[in-house]
C-alpha cells in the first residue's frame, strides 16, 4: 500500500466559524492561538500555500489580561507616519484601555506569515471590545481558549 500526502485545495476548504471570549485570558496565549486556528494548523488537511483557516469572532476584547513585569508601562506600540516627527507611541495600558480591538489585530498579525497570504487570512478575525458581535447569523461555535 502506498501512502500519499493529500494537498488542500482552495475551493475544497470548509471553514467553520468559533467565537472566543477574550475575558481574562493573557494576550500572546489568546493571540497564538487564534494565529494556528485562522492558519488552519489545527487541521489534518493543512497546507501551507492555502489558506485552511476558520473565522473567528473575539469578543470582550478590553478585558484581556496584560502579563508579566508591568507590561502596561513598558511594552509599546509605534506607528510612524512618514513625516517629520511624524512617530506616535503608545503603551500597552493606552492600547488595552483606548483600542483593544487593535491591540488584538496586532497581537495576532505578528504571528500570521506576512505576504498575501497573510493578508487573507487576517481577514477572517473579527474583534469587538465587548460581548455584542455582527455575526450571529453564521451560529458561530463557541470555543473556550481559556484552558
Amino acid at each position: 500500500m502506498q501512502r500519499q500526502t493529500t494537498m488542500a485545495k482552495t475551493g475544497e476548504v470548509k471553514r467553520n466559524w468559533y467565537l472566543v471570549d477574550a475575558t481574562d485570558i493573557p494576550l500572546g496565549r489568546l493571540a497564538s492561538k487564534i494565529a494556528v486556528i485562522l492558519m488552519g494548523k489545527d487541521k489534518p488537511t493543512y497546507t501551507p500555500h492555502v489558506d485552511c483557516g476558520d473565522n473567528i469572532v473575539v469578543i470582550n476584547a478590553g478585558k484581556v489580561k496584560l502579563t508579566g513585569n508591568d507590561p502596561a508601562h513598558k511594552k509599546n506600540y509605534y506607528n510612524v507616519s512618514g513625516y517629520n516627527g511624524g512617530l506616535r507611541t503608545r503603551s500597552a495600558g493606552v492600547m488595552l484601555k483606548e483600542y483593544p480591538v487593535e491591540l488584538i489585530e496586532r497581537s495576532v498579525w505578528g504571528m500570521l506569515p506576512k505576504g498575501p497570504l497573510g493578508r487573507k487570512m487576517i481577514k477572517k478575525l473579527h474583534v469587538y471590545a465587548d460581548d455584542k458581535h455582527e455575526q450571529s447569523a453564521q451560529n458561530p461555535v463557541v470555543l473556550d481558549l481559556s484552558k
